[in-house]
């Protein structure tokens, strides 16, 4: 496709670049603030942004097809109740915006819907597929370059894309080694491609959890494994808002430290609900550590000359979770010494070296309900920075 970038950026000025498909998609060469993503967190952003009076000053790029953030890319079998439901976003609930009780539908079609509609009424001003490559700093803001090597400018980033992009496999030697399958739980379809199979299921989150139990339960003539570094713990007793709050807490702690975030729900702990009752009782869920190596036909444990327990497997299924998807930033150099990136600011969602730089999703605003908090901050903060601007 020729280059038909206008030679001016001025605001409102319109740029083609190009999505995943043969049509182009219209973006401004010009936002004061560009919202970087699609969902709950970068749209309760957009939606704040409107009610801040900045309606016709931000663009959203999105580099998903279309509506749902990362929901629309989830297995078929993920039902909004097992997804522990979707927090409202603000202004317009899913019941209210779907018309009907949603626990039973599908989450990779229902929340796209919901987020498709919600998009609709309230005019937010969304662009996709687009997809970011890298943000530099250019003169008093930002230069942002798109996948099609396109280039538009902004003054305030809100970065909200999440972690779904980042799968994370750790490292355990002799992987390339292996003969069979390996995938993860970004790579899941359904049961049914299990059939037959010796399948070990490696992590300890709730995505493992139900999927381990879907596996053994739906998929024909299956022998399922799991193992994983630590042992969960199940709770019987309510989860109560003070455990909420000192999760939430725990993880805030680490990001203003300038360390790498935990999940804000790995320190929640799992609540013991009759199906995972039941599978512990059929012996599903039967334990093991995390093996030491990978062979070629399995894994195994204390492996060497003297020996070690071997388990022959058809395929691993790391459910071993995900990291915040930000290399697009790299060129801006925000990494602390600890790992991670410094943030400030009421929510934490502020980064300390450049506050013009805003990441939701990221920390502890990476969860549901976090996310239309950090939303509201991340509008707000920007509404001050370019009041200061224009004084």
């Amino acid at each position: 496709m020729p280059n038909t970038t206008p030679s001016s950026t001025a605001p409102g000025s319109a740029l083609q670049v190009d999505g995943t498909d043969s049509d182009a998609v219209d973006v401004e060469a010009h936002s004061d603030v560009l919202i970087i993503g699609g969902g709950q967190a970068a749209l309760s952003s957009a939606y704040f942004l409107h009610r801040f009076g900045l309606g016709d000053r931000y663009q959203m790029l999105d580099h998903a097809p279309g509506p749902g953030g990362a929901w629309q890319f989830r297995w078929p079998t993920l039902t909004l109740a097992t997804a522990n439901r979707v927090h409202d976003l603000p202004g317009w609930g899913i019941v209210e915006a779907l018309g009907l009780d949603c626990d039973q539908l599908p989450a990779a079609t229902a929340v796209p819907e919901y987020f498709g509609r919600y998009e609709e009424k309230f005019g937010l001003n969304v662009h996709r597929p687009v997809h970011v490559r890298a943000v530099r700093r250019e003169g008093e803001g930002f230069g942002v370059e798109l996948a099609d090597g396109r280039n538009l400018t902004t003054n305030v980033i809100i970065n909200a894309t999440g972690t779904w992009d980042r799968p994370f496999i750790p490292h355990i030697p002799g992987a390339a080694d292996f003969r069979g399958r390996q995938l993860h739980t970004h790579d899941y379809t359904s049961p049914a491609e299990f059939a037959g199979k010796r399948v070990l299921v490696v992590g300890a989150g709730i995505s493992a959890i139900q999927l381990l139990i879907e596996i053994a339960r739906e998929a024909p003539g299956v022998e399922t494994f799991w193992c994983s570094r630590r042992e969960p713990v199940f709770s019987t007793e309510p989860f109560t808002p003070e455990q909420g709050r000192e999760a939430v807490a725990r993880v805030e702690r680490r990001v203003r430290a300038g360390l790498p975030p935990t999940s804000v729900v790995s320190v929640t702990g799992l609540a013991l609900t009759p199906a995972i009752a039941a599978a512990q009782r059929d012996g599903i869920l039967s334990w093991r550590p995390m093996f030491t190596r990978i062979t070629e036909t399995g894994v195994c444990w204390d492996c060497g000359p003297a020996g070690g327990e071997h388990l022959d497997l058809d395929v691993i299924f790391w459910n071993t979770g995900f990291r915040s998807s930000l290399d697009h930033l790299a060129p801006l150099r925000l990494r602390a010494p600890g790992g991670g990136i410094t943030m400030t600011g009421r929510l934490a969602t502020v980064v300390e070296a450049d506050p013009r730089i805003q990441l939701i999703g990221y920390g502890p605003s990476a969860s549901t309900i976090g996310a239309n908090r950090a939303g509201r901050e991340a509008a707000r903060v920007a509404a001050d920075l370019l009041e200061v601007a224009s004084h």
